[in-house]
């Protein structure tokens, strides 16, 4: 038998991955597997985390290997979640409810191509005063 092309079989096919990092590269990591389309929560934390609202996708937390991690930190910012940034650049990362099995990842800090699109925007009734919201992505007073 001659050598087959394994890209056309589905069982070898390789899995997506997806890379990022913060600003000054201490935290990098891995994604694999696909990315879920990014939400714009617009939540006074969010903001204030961010300084403008911040825009996530998502994938379970078995799917997420941290390359690089000595400066990551969790900052515990309400009873129900925590988020992960760098200590030495301030990088907004990661977003994970305290007993969830997914984690969301700052769609911005993704290196391209992701091939995202923002198909949602939560807490709008949150959002701040300075901006309009003019794209045609669903729009949720609370968490959608």
């Amino acid at each position: 038998m001659e050598n087959a092309d394994l890209r056309s079989d589905p069982h070898t096919a390789p899995a997506e991955i997806y890379t990022g990092h913060c600003l000054c590269g201490g935290v990098r990591y891995e994604i694999r597997g696909p990315l879920q389309p990014v939400t714009a929560c617009h939540c006074t934390q969010c903001r204030r985390t961010s300084g403008h609202h911040v825009a996530m996708t998502s994938v379970p937390a078995s799917a997420l290997t941290l390359v690089s991690a000595d400066t990551l930190r969790w900052y515990r910012s309400s009873e129900e979640a925590e988020r992960g940034f760098c200590d030495h650049c301030g990088g907004n990362l990661f977003w994970r409810a305290i007993e969830g099995d997914t984690i969301s990842v700052t769609a911005g800090t993704l290196d391209a191509p992701t091939g995202l699109t923002i198909d949602k925007h939560i807490y709008v009734d949150d959002k701040g005063d300075y901006y309009i919201i003019s794209d045609a992505a669903v729009q949720f007073p609370g968490t959608g």
